[in-house]
């Protein structure tokens, strides 16, 4: 921990990756460094050394940190000694008569010390004289209320909490968690699933929910989140097809594009196993690429599709003139962008 920022602090970090590679190992050492049994003049000194740290770490790297002190204190006199020292600089730099606007590296550290050490009114009254509705800050008066058994009112404090530049999807993720935890899976589902749930891929969202409300039909979740991003069907195709969703997963993708490869991958993986759905996926990805969807398409991967369609209809009982003749009606609807596929299928077109 104390070596993290000076051996990295002079690398580019633009893309993020550095941060995020120290907050995964931060997420993992923390519990390393608390389960650890050793007399508390070691843990104590400990805890200065990462106070140390933070107060260092310029760039900063390390800063999550804070959210895990009172963790990091273990017992609830330790954190409550450790708030006590924070709080005269944190309500200094929240107070009115503060000039500027001053900054405080312990600011996190000190609620998450006063939450350990059960100070909840503390910890709520501190978060009113706050000049910012911050969630880094607030989701520990959510905390709170929550460790108080007002659930209810915590929902409403979190609400409370949205802004122009506070994460829309970690407000509800906490609203959602604590309906959950009420037994209010519908009410949870309804107000905040697709909120919290959000991913880096479709498919990742739509099986994060999946697997969170296990009560409910996956086609249901997936028309749900469709209809949460009107104009974007098609992005949903992969998770429509990963669920064996199959007719859905080509009504998708009949509405609005999707990658053509994603396209070519399934018709040439169902050409037999299910080569309806094969067929319909891969000229579902022709008339993408002849409106111009897909980065550089290349020849060999308009005849792979094309393959794979014929392999299709051999499995399906089809005859390949079918197959051409479904393509040629297709392009004949897109007169400008067909050349492509034309040049690239003309042989096979006119045989």
């Amino acid at each position: 921990m104390e070596k993290i920022s000076p051996a990295i602090e002079q690398v580019d970090s633009s893309s993020g990756a550095i941060g995020t590679a120290v907050n995964r190992a931060i997420e993992i050492l923390v519990p390393i460094i608390c389960k650890v049994k050793v007399d508390q003049s070691v843990r104590d000194r400990w805890l200065e050394r990462l106070w140390e740290a933070m107060q260092v770490d310029h760039m900063p790297y390390i800063e999550s940190l804070g959210d895990y002190w009172g963790e990091l204190c273990v017992y609830a006199e330790t954190a409550s000694g450790w708030a006590d020292d924070f709080l005269p600089t944190v309500k200094s730099v929240w107070s009115p008569q503060s000039s500027g606007h001053g900054h405080f590296c312990g600011t996190v550290a000190c609620l998450s010390a006063l939450y350990a050490a059960g100070r909840h009114q503390d910890l709520l009254a501190l978060l009113e004289t706050a000049p910012f509705q911050f969630w880094s800050y607030r989701v520990w008066g959510v905390k709170s209320l929550v460790a108080m058994g007002k659930k209810s009112e915590a929902i409403r404090y979190a609400e409370d909490s949205k802004g122009l530049n506070e994460p829309v999807s970690a407000i509800a993720q906490a609203c959602e968690e604590i309906l959950l935890s009420s037994g209010l899976q519908e009410e949870a589902y309804k107000r905040y699933a697709i909120a919290a749930n959000q991913n880096t891929t479709h498919m990742a969202t739509f099986r994060a929910i999946v697997k969170k409300y296990p009560q409910l039909a996956p086609a249901d979740i997936l028309r749900d989140l469709v209809a949460s991003h009107p104009g974007s069907e098609g992005k949903w195709f992969a998770a429509a097809k990963d669920a064996g969703l199959f007719e859905l997963a080509i009504e998708l993708v009949q509405k609005s594009p999707t990658d053509p490869r994603t396209l070519i991958r399934a018709t040439r993986d169902f050409a037999g196993q299910r080569p309806e759905f094969a067929i319909a996926a891969g000229l579902c990805a022709l008339n993408w690429i002849s409106r111009g969807y897909g980065y550089e398409i290349t020849s060999s991967e308009v005849l792979d599709v094309y393959a794979s369609l014929i392999q299709a209809a051999n499995h399906s009982g089809l005859d390949e003139n079918h197959i051409k003749n479904r393509i040629d009606q297709m392009l004949a609807t897109q007169p400008n962008g067909n050349a492509f596929i034309r040049s690239v299928l003309n042989r096979q077109l006119t045989s």
